[in-house]
């Protein structure tokens, strides 16, 4: 683990270094099935959208460096599912396996939690990705399915990994609000 990083909610600088660790991931990885980059004003817009939902966008800097970074989005955009988050989560190649994911995706539950959501998915490309199943299970995540063969990228099939985790009460309590 990198003693010295720290973690921030994400500012209209980050982006570059956001969209260049991302770019990195759809370039080099099976995490993401975006096949081309978005450009760093596309990282901008849905940065903003997240914010504006009033869920967290959170980077780790080490040195005055980004080196990865968090947020939660809506899982889907029925309201039935206004209760459940999906994570994302990248991390700059340089600094991998340092326990910054960990660090990340731990703020990432704690501030979700706060807000109330009741579960957080975490939708996983490549079911051989074990560090991204390995952290996600770390911190209570459970699998919930498998998706086979459901992206097709550098050559060949790819499947999701859907993993998932309750979030304060979970289902045990209803939520606000409820219809």
């Amino acid at each position: 683990m990198i003693p010295a990083a720290t973690l921030r909610p994400s500012a209209d600088s980050d982006v570059p270094a956001i969209a260049a660790i991302y770019a990195h991931h759809v370039r080099t990885g099976l995490a993401s099935f975006e096949i081309v980059p978005p450009t760093e004003e596309e990282i901008a817009r849905r940065r903003l959208e997240v914010l504006k939902r009033g869920l967290p966008f959170l980077v780790a800097e080490f040195a005055g460096t980004v080196v990865g970074y968090a947020y939660a989005s809506a899982y889907r955009a029925r309201p039935a599912y206004r209760s459940t988050l999906e994570d994302s989560i990248y991390i700059h190649p340089n600094h991998a396996r340092k326990g910054i994911g960990r660090l990340l995706l731990q703020a990432l539950i704690a501030d979700c939690e706060a807000k109330g959501y009741r579960q957080m998915i975490a939708v996983i490309g490549d079911s051989g990705n074990a560090p991204s199943i390995g952290l996600h299970r770390a911190f209570g995540f459970e699998h919930a399915g498998t998706l086979r063969s459901v992206g097709f990228k550098f050559g060949r099939w790819v499947d999701t990994v859907l993993m998932q985790r309750r979030l304060g009460p979970g289902d045990s309590k209803l939520p606000e609000g409820s219809i």
